[in-house]
């Protein structure tokens, strides 16, 4: 396979981001040529999401270019892979028959003989050229979590921090796969399979791996990432060590560990963690699940300088009756009990989200209690979406949609710009303060005023309309984005991937503003 260009398109989430990073380097050591154009590829692979309909048109619409291309005679091999690849299996193939390969997220090591059956021959067979974990029972796979190999392509990535169009320093450690949480309006425990933990071994071992290939920030992954439990000294291992292993039930998470039995719980591993891999600059984690959130999570987190005091913790919804339709398993009493006990141990700690609007039968006082809520907790930012019918979940099935689109836009546009003075008030709390930055990026700001909408700041001016001067644009521990002027006499250029501080003098919806403290620029 030498030299084949491919071109490699992500859809959706950071699961996904990672999961081509890992597609990424095992089809490069196999001698694979990644490209940054689809027409110059010959082979093109589009990472799919399920989870909102916009990812999922827009896979759709690539599928369909792709098809113009084979239409007119182009050799170009279209893999799909990813949650669409799971959920629509081989209806996929009878819908879009420019697609030459299926591959869902739990079968990504198979990926690169996948490709070399439809290279060699066009008369590939299904069985050849489709990998899709399919309709298994939660047994089977609880039996295939110690038959993981996609144990193998997490702990045989390779992470080069000078790849084009990388963050230099950031890096992302998978800890959880799956999901057992069920929430009626989500398709991922269907197309993920069961929640399966890796061992905390393994996690450290990818997480020094990192650190020795330069990165000195990660962000540790799971749908649920405070629900990692490994119980140590289960029977079943592989070569010798300890193998990934299914999730236990909630009620897990709600009583003591038996006395004797040995269990990794989340605060463990963060302590590990920060304690062992000490070149880790700063440890994140995404997504946190409200409830079952630990207080040993929160003192580990307040214990350790190198954790940041940032919690992405969606609340999807301020109305306990659309919470119980949601399945999400909290009342709106216990996310803001969660929120407190935040607070009270990280009292400069960050809160981000997720909202739903317009779920079915969202009245207008579900919503107002959805509003009351973006009004009372601090959030620094919520992803705000309308809710839209997604195949294979439960909600499609048990609910109407019976909130009129134009009602679902109204209420999202209102969200938006009530969370718009939230993030203000959250932003600026911050000013006066001097912070810790990680940098990631030079930009060339505009010597115009900034173009605003409702408080909010839009964008910067283009790079090359800009003037010659750069900033600097970074984030902070708790997750804030920060732009500032480098020190004086300092390139811009060489402070990306390095951690300096900003003493914080203004702020907006989005960003706060500093000025650089030279004397406290930290070395990598």
């Amino acid at each position: 396979m030498s030299g084949v260009p491919v071109y490699l398109e992500t859809f959706g989430c950071q699961m996904n981001e990672l999961d081509s990073e890992l597609v990424r380097g095992q089809l490069m050591r196999l001698g694979y040529a990644f490209v940054d154009d689809p027409d110059q590829a010959q082979v093109v692979l589009f990472n799919t999401c399920s989870v909102r309909e916009h990812a999922e048109s827009k896979a759709y619409s690539r599928i369909g270019i792709v098809g113009k291309r084979k239409a007119q005679g182009e050799q170009v091999l279209l893999g799909v892979l990813g949650c669409m690849a799971e959920r629509d299996g081989l209806d996929m193939l009878r819908r879009y028959p420019q697609v030459d390969v299926l591959c869902g997220p739990g079968e990504l090591d198979r990926l690169p003989a996948l490709l070399d059956a439809a290279r060699r021959s066009e008369a590939a067979s299904q069985v050849e050229r489709v990998a899709l974990a399919g309709n298994r029972t939660r047994r089977s796979a609880v039996l295939s979590a110690v038959q993981d190999d996609l144990e193998t392509l997490d702990l045989s990535r390779a992470f080069d921090p000078d790849a084009e169009g990388r963050r230099k320093h950031s890096a992302q450690v998978r800890i959880t796969r799956g999901c057992n949480k069920f929430c009626t309006y989500c398709v991922v425990p269907y197309t993920r399979g069961a929640e399966v933990h890796r061992p905390p071994d393994h996690v450290i071992e990818e997480c020094k791996r990192l650190a020795d290939a330069g990165a000195i920030e990660i962000t540790l992954l799971g749908q649920t990432v405070n629900h990692y439990r490994y119980e140590h000294g289960m029977a079943v291992t592989v070569g010798g060590r300890e193998a990934p292993q299914i999730g236990p039930g909630l009620a897990a998470f709600r009583s003591e560990i038996p006395a004797g039995k040995r269990v990794t719980t989340f605060a463990r591993l963060l302590q590990r963690i920060h304690d062992e891999v000490p070149a880790i600059q700063r440890l994140r984690f995404v997504t946190s699940y409200p409830r079952d959130f630990g207080r040993d999570i929160l003192e580990v987190m307040r214990d350790c300088p190198r954790i940041c005091r940032y919690l992405h913790a969606p609340a999807q919804s301020g109305s306990d009756r659309i919470l119980g339709l949601m399945n999400r398993g909290y009342t709106r009493a216990e996310y803001e009990a969660f929120v407190q006990g935040v607070f009270e141990v990280l009292p400069d700690a960050t809160l981000a989200g997720d909202i739903i609007v317009g779920f079915p039968g969202e009245t207008d006082a579900d919503f107002e209690a959805t509003c009351d809520l973006v009004r009372t907790l601090p959030f620094k930012n919520n992803f705000i979406f309308k809710y839209s019918p997604r195949p294979g979940t439960i909600a499609i099935d048990r609910f109407t949609d019976d909130v009129p689109d134009e009602v679902k836009r109204l209420r999202n546009n209102q969200l938006l710009a009530l969370q718009t003075h939230t993030s203000e008030r959250v932003h600026a709390a911050w000013v006066g303060r001097t912070v810790p930055v990680l940098v990631e990026e030079c930009y060339a700001p505009s010597t115009a005023p900034s173009r605003t909408a409702g408080g909010v700041e839009l964008r910067w001016e283009s790079r090359e309309a800009a003037p010659a001067r750069k900033a600097l644009r970074g984030r902070t521990p708790g997750d804030l984005i920060v732009a500032m002027d480098a020190p004086a006499g300092t390139a811009p250029e060489s402070l990306i991937g390095h951690i300096v501080h900003a003493h914080i003098t203004n702020a907006s919806a989005l960003l706060l503003h500093g000025a650089c403290v030279p004397e406290a620029v930290a070395a990598r």
